[in-house]
């Protein structure tokens, strides 16, 4: 259908236009056709949300065929059923509040054009991902948004650490790409197809061994690790805050990192038939969301908490995959996208307003000069913390519901990963928006709430954020017509759901109880801490053994340094000294031969006509003998 391919191109333009007339047109002008091109994408997205609705299979439009090979047969082709209409949603719809936001928030800078065009490119990549109805689709949008990526986090390359965090980032990516690709081989190989239905429908059968189909399901999650920063592969997520605020909203919290989970999702009748490597998601992400959580606690950088809290809430995410609860972790995808897009940009408002400080030690008493700010950043704060009747509880409620009835211990470990994760996030809001102002005079003079084009966007994120956890209530409160979400996705994950055990009511009560009373606890702590007694985060010298731990990360990115870092440094210097000792010195001798000949060949042509006449009289002579000779 054209509506398909139009809603995917439209970003296209955007892209185009800004990356060859932006340059030459005012900023204005190149941030609203920019972001009204993906304000296209959304309304044409609802459209086809509609459809989807209403058809039984989805919709799908075939570009042409793109790849031929024996019996496999790979077409340029794109779909929408009910996970993609979901994603889109998410995508464009948030996509175009931070394109508006973006618009205040780049203002100014000389790379103004290109940002604008690395974000639609970003956005069109971000729907190929989603929309293909192959592997092969999936693929090309997963590799492109690792370019955009890499483009974003590096923006503003003058810098050099910046340059090296999305390095980083894009190094990190291209080893969990390479699970993915052998992934995507190991299916060729024995399903001799890359297209999703006639995958899923093989795997049903029973044609493929299961320990063939958990390679496969392992393989992919190697590549999910990648993208959405699983241990060992998240360090990157952290360091790519380097980019603009609005990249740090789009890519790293509300679209980029839950393509893993998009992943997982897509593929659920093969991870249902690998229980091992189901496990394996369980763990790591279980070990994920702690660890970020505990890294969280003890960071003063306003954009590391909400990044290692976006590493901490995507292990949440894999641990609802990890026991088959695939409804569950896409509830939460959608709230997170919504909460943390917004605390993002909101730590960003703060930003902007300080002149670029993004130490928390150095804010306070924010909540008089920015009211609009505080507000939408409290809604976000208690949507993530799980304040009852925000987003953020339902879809932890739902995830921690069914983890009760499967694994006691495993529920027991997220709960406490939920309590830390209230109370680093009531630490960074208190220590930003209450207390006395610690900055500089000169900061505190210029304090002002954000222009409406970056308070607009809060607004609506947070609203979306407060009442967003109606798409899936749970069955507590609405009996028969509840979890709207969990229905909507039956026909994709509704074999999957079947099989997994749910907690009666009265236990389910207890259980939101106990996460209740997790939320007040972090609470109560934090305004003790923080307002009571008007503390303010410690310096190193002042921390425990253990918090200097937190602080600094548990030394992770130092020892990756050590093992991987420093000993590829010091094998690329001795395979650059054998270079050059070997290669570039046979070179050296072959130039010097050369020239050796060359000087030869110079002294006898030396432009003199009698030396001449007495070479070819000479060589005629010669020719005469040898045939006299001979």
């Amino acid at each position: 259908m054209s509506t398909l391919f139009l809603a995917l191109l439209l970003p296209v333009f955007g892209f185009l236009f800004s990356g060859i007339a932006g340059k030459h047109l005012p900023e204005k002008i190149t941030g609203w056709i920019s972001s009204l091109t993906i304000l296209g994408s959304f309304v044409l997205s609802v459209g086809i949300f509609n459809d989807v609705a209403n058809a039984t299979s989805g919709i799908a439009a075939v570009g042409f065929n793109f790849l031929s090979v024996g019996d496999v047969i790979v077409d340029f082709a794109i779909q929408a059923d009910r996970l993609t209409s979901i994603m889109m949603l998410v995508i464009t719809g948030i996509g175009f509040l931070i394109h508006v936001y973006s618009i205040s928030y780049m203002h100014g800078d000389p790379g103004f054009y290109k940002f604008f065009a690395y974000l639609n490119l970003f956005v069109f990549n971000m729907l190929v991902l989603v929309m293909g109805s192959n592997f092969l689709m999936l693929f090309f949008g997963w590799e492109g948004v690792g370019l955009c990526s890499y483009l974003l986090i590096g923006f503003w390359y003058e810098n050099e650490s910046y340059g090296k965090a999305a390095r980083k980032a894009f190094i990190m990516n291209r080893i969990g790409d390479l699970g993915l690709l052998i992934g995507l081989f190991l299916i060729i190989a024995n399903f001799k197809s890359l297209n999703y239905t006639e995958v899923m429908a093989a795997a049903s059968t029973g044609a493929v061994s299961t320990e063939i189909i958990t390679a496969i399901c392992v393989a992919l999650f190697v590549g999910a690790m990648g993208k959405s920063a699983q241990i060992p592969l998240y360090t990157w997520l952290p360091d790519a805050m380097a980019g603009p605020t609005p990249v740090s909203a789009l890519i790293h919290a509300a679209t980029m990192v839950t393509a893993g989970i998009y992943l997982v999702v897509r593929c659920n009748v093969l991870f249902e038939m690998a229980p091992a490597a189901q496990q394996l998601i369980l763990w790591v992400g279980l070990a994920t969301s702690i660890l970020a959580a505990l890294i969280g606690l003890k960071q003063n950088d306003i954009k590391k908490v909400l990044a290692y809290s976006t590493v901490s809430q995507l292990g949440l995410m894999f641990i609802a995959l990890g026991i088959g609860a695939y409804s569950a972790a896409m509830f939460h995808l959608i709230t997170h996208a919504f909460f943390k897009a917004l605390l993002f940009l909101g730590s960003g408002s703060v930003i902007h307003a300080l002149g670029g400080e993004q130490d928390i030690r150095k804010m306070g008493g924010l909540k008089k000069a920015m009211p609009i700010t505080y507000y939408t950043f409290l809604i976000g704060t208690l949507a993530i913390s799980g304040m009852p009747l925000f987003s953020g509880f339902f879809s932890k409620d739902e995830i921690l519901a069914t983890l009760f009835a499967q694994n006691t211990v495993v529920w027991a470990l997220t709960v406490i990963s939920a309590l830390i994760t209230g109370i680093y996030m009531f630490r960074v809001f208190l220590v930003t928006f209450h207390g006395g102002f610690r900055g500089t005079h000169e900061q505190e003079h210029h304090l002002h709430e954000s222009p409406a084009l970056i308070t607009f966007p809060l607004i609506v994120l947070a609203l979306l954020s407060l009442l967003g956890g109606l798409i899936n209530l749970p069955e507590l409160f609405t009996h028969n017509n509840a979890q709207w979400l969990k229905h909507w996705l039956n026909p994709i994950i509704g074999a999957s759901q079947e099989s997994l055990h749910h907690p009666e009511h009265h236990t389910e009560w207890l259980l939101m109880a106990i996460a209740v009373g997790a939320f007040v606890v972090a609470l109560l702590y934090t305004r003790n801490k923080y307002i009571a007694k008007q503390s303010i985060p410690e310096s190193d010298a002042e921390m425990t053994e253990l918090a200097k731990l937190s602080s600094n990360k548990f030394y992770v990115d130092e020892l990756y340094d050590k093992a991987v870092v420093t000993t590829t440094e010091i094998v690329g210097d001795t395979l650059q000294k054998t270079d050059d000792g070997i290669f570039i010195g046979a070179i050296g001798g072959v130039n010097k031969l050369f020239g050796i000949i060359a000087n030869g060949f110079k002294f006898i042509q030396n432009g003199k006509i009698h030396y001449y006449l007495l070479y070819m009289v000479a060589g005629i002579v010669i020719i005469m003998a040898l045939n006299l000779f001979r």
